[in-house]
């Protein structure tokens, strides 16, 4: 063991310490300040395997010889000829070029919406904006596939999203404090492995354990018993999918009627209170919102229902929702009437009170968060203001020229020629997979920078080859972690790959603006002046000592300063007109004078519930189930999908469906068997696993597996449930995704079918010519 070499790293997952032996990776070790570390950590393994890497510049065979003709016919069935990394970075700069000059500056998507590394360095969308903003600017995305309709509503009705960002209360006061925590959605290590610019911490088992110590009351409002561990001893409430809002604004109604609700609160904190108290006495409407409303569309027990309510108002209540609440259609409504609920109950601004958003949704949202300096790259100045919001790209692609609306705007879909996509894959996160597939068809070049030959690599005209981050080096940190971490190198580039910060800037020098990308500093020149950046923030404004660079980097890692036991709004609960909000009142928003006059049939002037377009009260109950796309306990979206952790968690070499014995019976459906799901948006086979974890009436598969349509009719043999889902926007006012709002059907799969990930390898070869 005298030549193992210890690297210190840090990916999504959290940081750890890769055991090199030449230039292998033979073991990884759990960051040493990581109370609770991802068992994913051991799959970065996978990063090495050159398998499914793109092993050097490539281009389509059908776009090199016709490109002048825009020939997209090809994209996803031709080969690929290799190129020379000279030769590629030609032929990009000169269509960056070619089309800014043709058609302007707007016709350029910078998409690269992804989560290729958690490097802040070489942060691929970061680097790749730098590099289009030198030239003319592009048409980028607001918000996230993640969350959008729930920050959107939140920076109008609490003038600010932090609340779902990681600053509402965090679980360090909640763990305290809190007598009843109603969790709606989820509050899983599950998610919470994950973070976006890295963690050093997993803290969330240690906060559930001390409510465990203190006995405090959890009901775990959710269509899955597993969304809260075992461990926690919870009520266990199986609510239809999509439905929380109705609970939510029953709950409400149910204080209301009992004239428990916090009038001085309403009146002294919220605008628009009376608009809201007269939804859910039913004078607007002629119908109360009660315990018994709430239950006939939620599916709930009706008295269950009044009792919580009159134990929210008699006790210290804690509201928790989760982001994927508002992944679905009018998805901004639970965050809504989640904030209607607490102001109703009265306990926003107190100690283990109120509303939050998002809790362990990542792995830092709710732990300590940072109030320092966050380490990161700058896009520099925003030369163009043309963007999307992130989930409309097939809207965008499909019908460009035609109008739609966000955060009450009008704004026009631009005609795109070019879409660079830099670290990421929008065939496994976008909804409507089939549909996206039209769209794709429609810009003259499209350019994938990637390690992987993922499926939107294959839909690519060129793609370039980047390094993952353990072939160079960088630093991970962000507001939800109480760390920066040192990334050293730990292996040589697979291939011809070369680091996403190499690529842009050999780009820039093809485009005449390396110096002005570069600004004279290389790879660790630039690491170095990131970290004193923050170090010199986090001195100068908060008198916190953060080592010097060269023993961050040489020790892995340097604590950065963070704010515990945080209640959120408590200074604005004790005096609203010293600490107005940014809203349109300067108070919490529960009646919308802005959405009253905008009218939207989707996004009503207060907190209401919305049938969405597909649920369980609109549908056959025989023959049609609910399905929710969750996050994958063994991965991130479609990273590290051959890791160990992924494969373990798959059988038959595809994705798990979770479905209910009561279910299984009905459509004759085995442990282990193939079954067929499908809808008139597509169709995708799974593996069963029968289990009672999921309500009756719901079946669950994960997201992430890579894409794998056959010839059979489109049929997707990975288990890929974007093929299913609903590709409409959660409303005119958010314009977020909607992916768990989507019915589909199931049945048993009879014929032979491929493993997925032989299939998939065996077409990446023919496409590379091995």
């Amino acid at each position: 063991m005298a030549d193992i070499k210890r690297i210190p790293h840090c990916s999504h997952w959290g940081a750890y310490t890769l055991l090199v032996d030449g230039n292998e990776i033979v073991a990884v070790e759990p960051f040493q300040h990581d109370p609770s570390p991802s068992p994913i950590i051991h799959s970065v393994k996978e990063w090495a395997n050159p398998e499914r890497r793109v092993l050097r510049p490539m281009v389509r065979s059908g776009w090199l010889e016709k490109r002048e003709k825009s020939d997209t016919s090809g994209r996803g069935s031709e080969t690929f000829v290799p190129v020379s990394w000279d030769e590629a970075l030609d032929l990009v700069a000169g269509e960056i070029t070619r089309v800014s000059r043709t058609y302007g500056n707007e016709a350029l998507f910078a998409g690269s919406y992804g989560w290729t590394s958690c490097g802040r360095f070489h942060h691929a969308s970061t680097l790749l904006k730098r590099t289009l903003n030198m030239v003319g600017g592009f048409t980028g995305h607001v918000d996230t596939y993640s969350i959008a309709a729930g920050p959107v509503i939140l920076r109008h009705t609490l003038g600010s999203d932090v609340a779902c960002g990681g600053q509402a209360n965090t679980l360090d006061g909640i763990s305290e404090n809190t007598e009843t925590l109603i969790i709606f959605g989820s509050l899983s290590p599950r998610t919470a492995q994950s973070e976006a610019g890295g963690l050093g911490a997993h803290r969330l088992e240690g906060y559930l354990k001390r409510m465990a110590e203190r006995n405090v009351r959890v009901i775990l409002v959710s269509p899955l018993k597993d969304d809260l561990p075992d461990w926690i001893d919870a009520e266990w409430w199986p609510i239809r999918p999509n439905t929380d809002t109705a609970l939510m604004l029953g709950l409400a109604g149910e204080i209301v009627k009992a004239d428990a609700h916090d009038a001085e609160f309403l009146e002294r904190c919220c605008s628009g209170s009376d608009t809201f108290l007269d939804y859910l006495t039913g004078k607007s409407d002629g119908e109360r919102k009660d315990a018994a409303w709430a239950a006939a569309i939620t599916g709930l027990d009706r008295d269950k229902i009044a009792d919580l309510a009159k134990v929210m108002v008699k006790t210290r209540s804690m509201i928790t929702v989760s982001w994927s609440l508002q992944r679905a259609h009018h998805g901004e409504q639970p965050f809504w009437a989640g904030l209607g609920l607490a102001a109703v109950a009265g306990q926003i601004g107190l100690p283990g009170g109120g509303v939050g958003y998002g809790y362990a949704s990542l792995g830092g949202v709710g732990a300590p968060f940072g109030i320092g300096k966050s380490p990161a790259m700058s896009v520099g100045r925003k030369a163009i203001d043309s963007f999307i919001p992130v989930a409309r790209i097939t809207d965008m692609l499909l019908y460009p020229g035609k109008g739609y609306t966000y955060e009450g705007k009008e704004r026009t879909y631009p005609d795109v020629k070019l879409v660079y996509w830099a670290g990421g894959n929008p065939f496994h996160h976008h909804q409507d997979l089939n549909r996206l597939m039209q769209g794709w068809q429609s810009p003259e070049t499209i350019i994938v920078q990637d390690p992987m030959f993922t499926p939107t690599a294959r839909r690519a005209d060129i793609i370039l080859p980047a390094s993952t981050s353990i072939e160079r080096n960088d630093l991970a940190g962000n507001k939800r972690s109480d760390f920066i971490l040192a990334m050293h190198k730990a292996i040589s580039p697979i291939g011809a790959a070369r680091s996403d910060f190499d690529i842009f800037n050999g780009l820039a020098e093809k485009l005449g603006v390396a110096d002005a990308f570069n600004e004279g500093r290389d790879e660790m020149g630039w690491i170095r002046h990131v970290y004193d950046l923050s170090r010199k923030d986090a001195k100068d404004r908060l008198d916190f000592d953060m080592p010097d660079f060269e023993t961050f980097w040489e020790q892995g890692y340097a604590r950065v300063p963070v704010k515990e036991n945080h209640t959120y709004l408590a200074e604005y609960r004790v005096n609203p007109e010293a600490h107005p909000l940014a809203t349109e009142s300067g108070r919490i928003v529960l009646g919308s004078r802005m959405l009253e006059k905008l009218d939207y049939d989707d996004c009503r002037s207060h907190p209401a519930w919305i049938e969405p377009a597909e649920w369980l009260g609109s549908v056959d109950p025989e023959n049609q189930l609910h399905l929710i796309s969750h996050q994958p306990a063994g991965r991130l979206h479609s990273q590290l999908e051959t890791g160990s952790e992924s494969r373990r968690l798959k059988k038959n070499g595809r994705e798990v469906v979770r479905v209910n014995p009561q279910d299984a019976a009905r459509f004759g459906i085995g442990q282990d068997q193939t079954v067929r799901l499908w809808n008139e948006r597509g169709q995708c086979l799974a593996t069963a696993d029968v289990a009672d974890s999921v309500r009756p009436g719901v079946v669950v598969l994960p997201t992430g597996a890579w894409f794998t349509p056959t010839g059979n009719n489109g049929l997707e043999i990975s288990g890929n449930p974007n093929v299913l889902t609903l590709d409409v926007p959660t409303s005119k006012f958010g314009q977020g995704c909607s992916a768990h709002t989507c019915i589909v059907s199931i049945e048993p799969y009879v014929g032979e079918v491929p493993d997925a990930i032989t299939h998939y390898q065996q077409a990446l070869s023919v496409a590379v010519g091995n």
